[in-house]
């Protein structure tokens, strides 16, 4: 472990720990932050009203959009001359959001990545290939500085160029590789196209997040390429990668570093905290975040809550792996879709590769879904009597596990465009 004392905490220590934290982040955001100031004056709370944990189910939430509201600067609770460092989003959707850094979030963030690194089984002797995404995007950064304080090798390749990526795979011979899921599958397909063998390279772990990915994508990684493949969860506005990290030792859940950040699981349409089990909306509030703490933020992802100490000896709680977002559900004909579930029977399929997309069309007043996936390309040139039997299986099996009807399209090997950082998985031609 890179800090024992911190990461065995037992619970009510902890919990005391996250209240003296708690009460202390809402009377700091009540005289620096006009917003919270404000939303809290308006259901009458004030700082001293926050008394145990569990009133934190009176403080108000925040949303992404409260962020670009307030576009640029409008949350910070320092002053700008104390912000060290700023990331922001594509804002490809929306007005980009903006987050910023102390320099003792910035040492902070370091010390969660270092802990998440080990957590991993990572030591000062690995070499990390780092193909997350460098610039104003958190996770090239994030990962970097985790992986300098614990001493180990860090080549910060950024996302691109993937078959440079190859060959540095190749002749530096790192043992641990960073990236998103389906950037990692993306290196593994041209690796294998430059007739690269990936038992013959030196990885033995895999660190993947940015999105959401199944078992069935985990062991498909795995075995072709040779590694052990964990799951790393974070998102830019509580502070990037490191909020929570897999263990190499259970691989049962994500660790959520519990003195740093206090997590709920709601549920995203009544709003009322969930009890630990039941899948819902996590919620996050940063306890030590400086320069834009966020109280009671909705992430959008869908996991659920463990508080059982881990076999590993860690106590912080962990969350199952993400199935999904609130945002990326698709409501067809009255059923919920998520890409996840549809990603669980393309892998469990002979015949395809795991390359698909979703897209929605609207037929009149209901909705159609078609299901794109490449063909393999072992079994491309087969009769088209063998394909056509490959997409009706495909058809029954998403109709037996869903319960809707859906049109299963295979496409040629390569086809569906590959992303160097989040894979685009929907295609919603309703709103156009």
């Amino acid at each position: 472990m890179y800090d024992v004392d911190k990461e065995t905490l037992p619970r009510e220590e902890l919990e005391q720990l996250q209240l003296k934290r708690l009460k202390s982040l809402v009377e700091r955001v009540y005289y620096t932050v006009p917003f919270y100031k404000r939303k809290f004056e308006e259901i009458g709370l004030r700082p001293e009203h926050i008394k145990t944990l569990s009133d934190i189910k009176y403080l108000p939430f925040t949303e992404k959009q409260d962020l670009r509201n307030n576009y640029p600067f409008g949350l910070f609770a320092v002053p700008k001359e104390n912000v060290v460092r700023i990331h922001a989003s594509s804002g490809t959707t929306g007005t980009a959001t903006v987050v910023g850094y102390t320099k003792r979030d910035v040492d902070t963030w370091a010390e969660l990545m270092a802990r998440s690194l080990m957590a991993a089984g990572v030591t000062s002797k690995d070499i990390i290939h780092n193909a997350y995404g460098y610039g104003l995007f958190t996770g090239g950064l994030g990962v970097h500085y985790g992986a300098e304080k614990i001493g180990a090798t860090i080549v910060p390749v950024s996302g691109g160029s993937t078959k440079r990526q190859v060959t540095l795979l190749k002749d530096f011979r790192p043992t641990v590789i960073c990236s998103t899921p389906s950037y990692a599958l993306h290196i593994c397909e041209v690796g294998e196209a430059m007739g690269v063998s990936f038992k013959d390279l030196a990885l033995r772990i895999g660190i993947f997040g940015a999105e959401p990915w199944t078992e069935e994508f985990r062991k498909g990684l795995e075995e072709r390429m040779c590694l052990t493949a964990l799951d790393i969860y974070g998102l830019s506005e509580i502070m990037g990668p490191g909020v929570a990290m897999e263990c190499h030792v259970a691989k049962d859940g994500l660790h959520v570093w519990e003195d740093h950040f206090l997590v709920e699981i709601i549920d995203p349409e009544t709003k009322e905290q969930l009890p630990p089990g039941e899948r819902g909306e996590l919620v996050i509030t940063t306890l030590t975040k400086e320069a834009i703490p966020l109280i009671r933020y909705r992430t959008k992802d869908l996991t659920s809550l463990n508080p059982v100490p881990c076999k590993c000896g860690r106590t912080h709680a962990r969350i199952e792996k993400i199935m999904g977002r609130t945002d990326d559900m698709l409501i067809i004909r009255g059923v919920n879709v998520f890409p996840s579930q549809i990603e669980s029977i393309i892998l469990e399929t002979e015949g395809v590769a795991p390359h698909y997309q979703l897209i929605v069309k609207r037929e009149g007043a209901l909705d159609t879904l078609e299901v794109k996936v490449e063909v393999d390309e072992n079994i491309f040139s087969d009769e088209i009597k063998e394909l056509q039997k490959i997409e009706r299986k495909l058809e029954e099996s998403i109709k037996d596990f869903l319960g809707i009807s859906v049109d299963v399209k295979l496409v040629e090997p390569r086809s569906i465009e590959r992303s160097e950082g989040k894979a685009k998985r929907i295609i919603d031609l309703r709103k156009k």
